[in-house]
């Protein structure tokens, strides 16, 4: 009788266990799952909003380096995808992204196609987003973490906060090209800061890869628009405005990088060129007109480095891992995207000879070309 009991016990616990597991499952999942998001196209970047805030969505208890499932209400999924607060993934890879400052979480393709139009969205669908394991690709969110800061007083310099600098490379003219942050958009606090930059720099003719005018329009209608020079210029036709997203892939991307270089070789210099933050559109932008300038790839790579050590203090010597990571996902995909050539060795080519050839194919003819390095070489 007593084996009986004792054996009813544990069966009737072990039945427990079974019984109990689905609920407590179903409880987990349903924790770590938010559903019914609305979706807001973001085309400069190419990603679709998930309309929850950052913090709202790590307090559901979702942590960077988790891997997550993200499911339209049209039945489009995007499975598997890694959970960082940066873009710490390789071109035309997916990702769920928290970039600092975005006012929602974001699902995108990093320097790759719309998924608004991939997955085919519209206003009136929702997502959800479901964990589907915890740390998955935490090593990558370790040790690729890295943020900025938008006041003055932690940089060393105002050129330094402006992410500001004559690109003196190859047969460039001296002080005829300069890069920065927006000069006009103060969303991060800098634009002021640039425009006085700009003013002593003698800039002519400003290249914005991020804005239209309906968005101009909005930064000079804010309480802290503080950029007289910026406004001098843009009332005078001297800005000109080509809203670029960061897919260098794609044709709508070419086609406003052949129709910008001709607008810009038909003004005097000097020229500046920026986008948001003057990091990955101007990085492309300056890139290709280094190379087409004769630049070397070390005069590049040390060129574009600078905004990871201006932003983040990331340097070859301070920290090589990430100088290594950054430089290799970002800028040396875009040189081999110019090169389109596996074979050859992007450290020795002649990257002149390959800028040259991008740009006949996506549209510019030799003389339009040849008038542009006459504004730039001496």
């Amino acid at each position: 009788m007593k084996n009986r009991k004792r054996m009813l016990a544990v069966l009737s616990v072990v039945l427990c266990i079974l019984f109990c597991m689905p609920a407590c499952t179903k409880k987990q999942d349903d924790a770590l799952s938010v559903r019914d998001l609305n979706v807001i196209h973001e085309p400069e970047f190419g990603g679709v909003y998930l309309t929850m805030t950052i913090e709202d969505f790590n307090a559901k208890g979702f942590l960077y380096g988790d891997s997550v499932t993200v499911s339209f209400s049209n039945g489009y999924t995007m499975d598997d995808l890694p959970y960082y607060n940066g873009y710490y993934v390789d071109v035309g890879n997916p990702l769920l992204v928290a970039y600092p400052g975005y006012d929602y979480i974001k699902a995108a393709i990093n320097y790759g196609a719309d998924v608004w139009e991939v997955a085919g969205l519209d206003e009136s669908m929702t997502a959800t987003v479901t964990l589907k394991e915890h740390g998955k690709y935490l090593n990558v969110q370790e040790a690729s973490d890295i943020h900025y800061q938008d006041e003055r007083e932690k940089f060393p310099s105002d050129v330094v906060f402006a992410n500001f600098r004559a690109v003196n490379l190859g047969k460039l003219r001296k002080n005829i090209l300069f890069r920065s942050a927006s000069p006009c958009d103060n969303q991060h606090n800098r634009a002021p800061y640039v425009d006085a930059l700009i003013k002593e720099a003698g800039v002519n003719c400003i290249v914005d890869l991020a804005d239209n005018d309906a968005k101009v329009q909005k930064y000079i209608e804010k309480e802290d628009f503080n950029s007289p020079y910026w406004l001098s210029l843009y009332q005078s036709g001297h800005v000109i405005l080509l809203s670029m997203s960061m897919n260098f892939q794609a044709d709508d991307f070419k086609a406003k990088v052949r129709d910008g270089l001709i607008a810009m070789s038909e003004q005097e210099g000097p020229y500046l060129v920026h986008c948001t933050e003057g990091k990955d559109r101007t990085g492309f932008m300056c890139m290709l007109l280094e190379a087409l300038c004769g630049a070397s790839y070390r005069e590049i790579v040390d060129d574009y480095m600078v905004t990871y050590d201006n932003y983040y203090q990331i340097t070859e010597q301070r920290d090589k891992a990430k100088y290594d990571t950054i430089l290799n996902r970002n800028l040396v995909a875009m040189i081999r995207y110019i090169v389109d050539d596996d074979s050859v060795d992007i450290t020795t080519a002649d990257l002149s000879f390959y800028a040259r050839r991008f740009l006949l194919s996506v549209g510019m003819t030799e003389p339009q070309i040849d008038t542009l390095l006459a504004r730039l070489t001496d």
